[in-house]
């Protein structure tokens, strides 16, 4: 059986390695010149690990990954709304892009990844299979369904960077919450920090001093964000507009081709779980392709993901509501209030709702598939 992957990114790559690992021959084709992420760091969560081993892959992101350390959510003086110590908490490891990119590429041999592909349709394609990865702007979405209004701005700009200082193992995974602003820190496995910054503003600005612009909004915030920020070369922030598929797809799957990732399901990043669903996507695929001919299979993939990525992009847009749209001086203290007030162990059981997913396994000759690949 043929598999022709549109799109390398990490969704792309991912279902390419798992269809390689149940016997599926295999071609990714990417219109960029050369394959690669571009960006700052990601957060792999303990679902996406599990979907990693099932590729064998998740030791070696552990490895160059975030330690296991405490996290939390913070107010902008850096008194505790939620804090949990790291025996409580699953372990979250955030990468570079571009290194989680080069550990899946790895699995794969070089005669399977094209470049400066532009494929403009997929009756062009010689495959049993099309995996349509090809992004939050899919060409192969827009002929697929082209009624569909496609991606709209949420509202939302968010810079990121990645320090070139090392900062001490034991730093904490923070998020902290301001009025209109958040922002966070994630440690990279060796001493460098993943950072971001979000607010509300209009689609399309820019500014000459985007790293200035990130000190304005939150350069006097607790440590460690002035020294992260200091320690950021102002050419190596990145800024973009957050835009989301705010109409949900009726389906995921047209004939033989099946949409994965930002294709199908474009979310807000206020959960940290957009990369993570591509992740999970690409190997529930190759399962379900692993035990059943291509018509059935997809329609077990649409049954499967459709309902858990759909909600896991509405929590993400309700998060986003709560934390920096939130600008009245009222509103934010209520909200901070409320926080605090909720115990540990009530707050662990909604930060991990969406985490609780079993992989299933992979192999040539479907195995079993243990858990439920469409757990909510």
């Amino acid at each position: 059986m043929k598999a022709a992957v549109v799109g390398g990114g990490l969704g792309g790559i991912t279902a390419a390695v798992a269809l390689r690992r149940v016997g599926w021959e295999v071609v990714v084709l990417e219109r960029a010149p050369a394959f690669g992420e571009v960006g700052a760091g990601v957060g792999v969560m303990p679902n996406a690990l599990r979907a990693l081993a099932a590729l064998g892959l998740d030791d070696e992101v552990r490895r160059i990954g975030t330690p296991r350390v405490a996290g939390g959510v913070l107010d902008r003086r850096g008194r505790p709304l939620t804090r949990v110590d790291a025996g409580r908490l699953e372990h979250v490891v955030a990468v570079h892009r571009a290194d989680l990119h080069r550990v899946l590429r790895s699995a794969l041999p070089a005669g399977c990844l094209v470049t400066d592909a532009e494929v403009r349709s997929v009756d062009d394609l010689d495959a049993d299979l099309v995996v349509a990865a090809d992004g939050i702007r899919s060409g192969i979405r827009r002929s697929l369904f082209p009624d569909h209004p496609g991606p709209v701005y949420a509202g939302t700009t968010a810079w990121r960077g990645v320090s070139e200082a090392r900062f001490p193992a034991d730093l904490a995974i923070g998020q902290t919450l301001g009025p209109g602003v958040e922002a966070g820190v994630l440690p990279l496995g060796d001493g460098r920090v993943c950072w971001y910054a979000a607010t509300v503003a209009p689609a399309g600005g820019r500014a000459d001093d985007e790293l200035g612009e990130v000190r304005r909004l939150v350069g006097d915030w607790h440590d460690p964000i002035p020294a992260v920020l200091a320690a950021t070369p102002p050419e190596a922030v990145l800024r973009h507009d957050v835009h989301e598929l705010g109409t949900p797809l009726p389906t995921y799957v047209r004939g033989r081709v099946a949409l994965l990732g930002d294709a199908a399901h474009a979310m807000t990043p206020y959960l940290g779980q957009g990369a993570c669903m591509a992740i999970e996507d690409g190997v529930v695929l190759a399962s379900l392709c692993a035990r059943h001919d291509v018509p059935t299979a997809l329609a077990e993939y649409d049954r499967a993901r459709r309902p858990r990525t759909q909600a896991v992009a509405r929590a993400s847009r309700a998060m986003g509501r709560v934390g920096h749209r939130l600008r009245n001086p009222v509103a934010v203290a209520v909200r901070d209030a409320a926080v605090r007030a909720v115990p540990t162990a009530v707050a662990l059981r909604g930060m991990t709702r969406f985490l609780r997913w079993t992989a299933p396994e992979l192999s040539p000759d479907g195995g079993n598939m243990p858990g439920d690949v469409s757990h909510k």
